[in-house]
């Protein structure tokens, strides 16, 4: 959600701030702007909607300049308009804001008392105003930033410029992340490293809590108590390749395409060919025979990871499984006992409901373990034990490449606790293990059904509702699918335990409602096939997604079947949340929707 960016330069920064805006574009906003220091001026350029707009305004009227701040904001409080986007100014003070300052209303009402001028609907206009109120009592700009931050409840990630001040930047962190990048005589802050990754790979991390002061030559962090803190400078692989659409139309067609490469990656990481085995990267700091019960924690389709990897745990480690989405998990007080284990799925490492849950989980005494593609993120700062995805940067807002990622280091886990157990002998790990190194050429042949997808979904488009239907760690994936047709096509979709249709959801069927069942012929594909013979009773129009056994014995009409190749039952979702994650990037074609960048949506959620 929302990006920030700043830059104390040598040369005029306007164009590079809207640069490394471009490269946040993934997070989601509805309107863009940015402010320059030029000497004792600072002015500032804004724009409702996409940064095409703002590009088009700095044309109309540049901006001078060697320091600035630049934003995408994500619509929380106020309008996606131009008088409520970012960077928010006073007569001396521009702030750009991630997060949502939850004491806005009484800080306005108190600020308004003594003379300030509201012009947006927002709450972050209170910083600027508050900071200024402190400037007007002859506070430097450090001690008026100093005094104003105790008084901000809520998440924020700021950075602040000050008139008058061209070589000073001053930014802080309370839950949102912030990125420091260090140049020749040069200081860039961005949301993440691949903001900045143009600029420079020498990057610190604030830790929550942090402010910090920064000059070209001099930077001073310190932390919530104001001690001066030291943070590890790390120098990172991310490159501004990483982020290039190559010849495909869309960041989500690529990294669709790019999964057989990165999964393959991630069993690298994860697994001892030679030996046949799994090989976890990490000592873990807890014994998997010791473990009476497993909580996974997280929101969204990385969720849905969680869900498969329930049936993984119970089904291979016979140990208990329990799965929260994020938002929920600390509200209702869930009951953690020491020594158990808390696992975090997230692909960016920052969602702010999971990272509360950890927090939570962490207090309880539980052992917490981070499944994320951002190994230097809050959450895999936080937590006890880290096992990275390495899915490589993932631009698309709607998740593809991060979740099936998730998905294999869950499945390894899975395999390395029952190994633990002692719930699988050596040639049991053996066949899993084989199974999982199949994955990646699977995946490739999953891919050769796009033609017939694509040729599916002008049919799909033309529906109101959609359903997902499956059965064992199918049904995850009928969520994930129907989940991903709302994200991108807008289409209403809702994914279903297909053995569940007969409790409420079959009332839905009619001969306008596309079906899409995802039945491998596995142990429950019997049962499948009965739910699908009610659905086309009722004259549902059937998408079955099976292997080519499945096909031969399904024995019934349907509206298509995409046939993907045989494999163990075991590790079906990885390779079958392909065709799902085609259908819904297809669909979105036809309706001619932002595919990128769909409506509402952001890709890293740093509010609750």
């Amino acid at each position: 959600m929302c990006g920030i960016v700043g830059i104390l330069g040598r040369a005029p920064v306007a164009e590079r701030l809207v640069e490394a805006l471009t490269r946040l574009e993934y997070r989601g906003y509805d309107s863009a702007g940015v402010a320059t220091l030029d000497g004792n001026h600072l002015e500032r350029r804004r724009a409702e909607g996409k940064l095409k707009n703002l590009e088009t305004s700095l044309r109309r009227n540049p901006l001078s300049g060697y320091t600035g701040i630049g934003h995408t904001r994500w619509a929380t409080h106020g309008k996606p308009t131009e008088y409520n986007a970012h960077p928010h100014t006073t007569d001396n003070v521009a702030v750009v804001h991630n997060g949502i300052i939850e004491n806005f209303c009484e800080l306005r009402a108190e600020l308004e008392q003594n003379g300030a001028r509201f012009v947006s609907d927002t709450d972050t206009e209170v910083v600027a105003h508050l900071v200024e109120s402190y400037l007007k009592n002859c506070y430097s700009p450090q001690k008026a930033v100093q005094e104003a931050l105790p008084r901000l409840s809520g998440t924020f990630a700021l950075v602040f410029l000050f008139k008058g001040h061209c070589d000073l930047m001053i930014a802080a962190r309370k839950g949102s992340p912030l990125a420091i990048g260090y140049g020749n005589d040069e200081v860039y802050i961005g949301s993440d490293a691949i903001a900045l990754a143009p600029f420079t790979d020498a990057i610190t991390y604030l830790e929550d809590g942090d402010w910090a002061v920064f000059t070209r030559k001099i930077g001073v962090i310190y932390d919530s108590k104001g001690a001066v803190a030291h943070r590890e400078t790390l120098k990172l692989g991310v490159s501004s390749f990483l982020v290039d659409k190559a010849n495909y139309r869309h960041f989500m067609a690529k990294e669709i395409h790019e999964q057989p490469e990165v999964v393959g990656q991630t069993l690298a990481r994860y697994i001892d060919t030679a030996c046949q085995r799994v090989a976890l990267p990490v000592k873990l700091p807890f014994d998997f025979r010791e473990v009476r019960r497993i909580t996974i924690t997280a929101c969204g389709t990385a969720s849905y990871a969680g869900s498969v990897a329930k049936y993984w745990f119970e089904r291979f480690a016979r140990v208990p499984v329990e799965v929260d989405v994020a938002s929920e998990f600390r509200y209702r007080e869930s009951t953690l006992q020491r020594g158990d284990l808390a696992i975090f799925v997230s692909q960016s490492g920052e969602t702010a409901d999971t990272l509360a849950a950890l927090r939570y989980a962490k207090a309880e005494g539980a052992h917490t373990l981070a499944v994320v593609n951002v190994p230097t993120s809050t959450i895999a700062r936080e937590s006890e034990t880290v096992l990275p995805t390495l899915a490589g940067p993932e631009i698309g807002v709607a998740s593809t490449k991060a979740f099936t990622c998730q998905l294999i280091v869950l499945a390894v886990l899975g395999v390395a606790a029952a190994k633990a157990r002692g719930e699988l002998s050596e040639d049991e790990e053996i066949d899993l293990v084989r199974g999982l190194v199949e994955i990646p050429r699977l995946m490739s042949a999953a891919l050769t059904t796009e033609p017939q997808i694509e040729r599916l979904a002008s049919d799909i488009a033309k529906a109101r509702d959609v359903i997902y239907l499956g059965r064992g760690t199918s049904f995850p994936i009928a969520l994930e699918g129907a989940l991903k047709l709302k994200e991108i096509s807008y289409i209403h979709a809702e994914g279903y335990a297909a053995g569940e249709l007969k409790h409420g959801p079959i009332a839905l069927i009619d001969e306008t409602v596309p079906v899409v069942v995802i039945a491998p012929r596995d142990r429950l594909f019997e049962k499948t096939v009965s739910n699908m013979q009610e659905v086309a009773a009722r004259g549902g129009n059937i998408v079955l997604m099976t292997d080519a056994k499945g096909a031969e014995e399904a024995t019934l009409d349907t509206f298509a079947t995409i046939v993907l190749p045989d494999m163990p039952a075991a590790f079906t979702p990885m390779v079958y949340a392909i065709p799902v994650q085609l259908l819904a990037y297809h669909t979105a074609i036809v309706m001619g929707t932002d595919v990128d960048q769909p409506r509402n949506l952001a890709k890293s959620v740093t509010v609750e």
